[in-house]
């Protein structure tokens, strides 16, 4: 049996405004104190890094994205210490990478099950593989109930009678169910699920838009529209808090899209590069 990593996470800055977090704790990326430590450490950098802008998490192992908690007494403080949100390091790691300023998305390969499926659940998006998901909450088959925010999450993503299927089910959903119910933006085959395609350099008047302009119930819808507003041909775009300082402030979300885009058809005039 393959040692477990003297760290449980490595990140991977592949530029200034793009990283990668890749679990790799094998043999089957169990969740313990070592791995919130991990996250924790990372939270602070993602808060205090000005040029970062996404962060990307995904596993080195195939079949194991995140398992579950790890029952053998390894969990460490994570239920009692507080953390700096006020809540307990299991809440408070959760919290504050939902509100990052950074964009986090999930890349899943595996399973996914119970307090992992609820650290995707905190991540902005969620990319899944088609053929080799499972995501679930099985904590209701042994006893136990959702603790790490997935009851408070699920609803807002699948709705009510979704969210009590998949947590008083205790059942493990693919990639495509996954993705007909919102529990994942979307499942990909097998080779897409490991792309991501990014633009080679954003304008930072168009980074971070759509965390500010979406509220907390609306997060995603937010992140979703900023993305539509954008040319086809500019993949991962965030941001236009700056709209309202555009020389025709807008009063409406017509015209803020509007103003968006001549922005966007402007900037893109001026530097070409910036189109794939």
């Amino acid at each position: 049996m393959a040692k477990p990593n003297a760290s449980p996470m490595r990140v991977i800055e592949e530029t200034p405004g793009y990283w990668r977090a890749v679990f790799d704790y094998p043999p089957f990326n169990v969740v313990d104190g070592d791995v919130f430590q991990a996250l924790q450490d990372l939270l602070v950098r993602m808060e205090t890094t000005e040029s970062l802008r996404v962060v990307v998490f995904e596993s080195a192992l195939p079949d194991f994205y995140l398992s579950h908690f790890d029952l053998t007494g390894r969990l460490g403080n994570v239920m009692s210490a507080i953390g700096p949100t006020g809540l307990p390091i299991l809440m408070d790691t959760f919290v504050r990478l939902t509100k990052a300023p950074v964009v986090s998305l999930a890349r899943i390969r595996g399973c996914v099950r119970g307090v992992s499926s609820e650290f995707v659940l905190a991540c902005d998006m969620r990319f899944a593989s088609r053929e080799n998901t499972k995501l679930g909450h099985p904590e209701l088959g042994v006893g136990l109930h959702p603790g790490g925010g997935g009851t408070e999450r699920l609803p807002h993503l699948v709705g009510r009678g979704r969210a009590l299927e998949i947590v008083l089910s205790a059942n493990d959903f693919d990639g495509e169910t996954a993705e007909r119910y919102g529990y994942v933006n979307r499942s990909l085959p097998g080779r897409r699920a490991g792309r991501l395609r990014r633009c080679p350099r954003t304008p930072d008047w168009l980074l971070r838009s759509a965390r500010s302009r979406c509220g907390k119930k609306s997060r995603q819808r937010g992140l979703v529209a900023a993305v539509r507003s954008a040319p086809r041909r500019l993949y991962f775009v965030w941001n236009s808090t700056r709209v309202a300082r555009s020389p025709e402030p807008c009063k409406n979300r017509a015209g803020a899209r509007t103003a968006t885009r001549r922005r966007l058809r402007e900037e893109l005039a001026r530097n070409p590069r910036l189109a794939r």
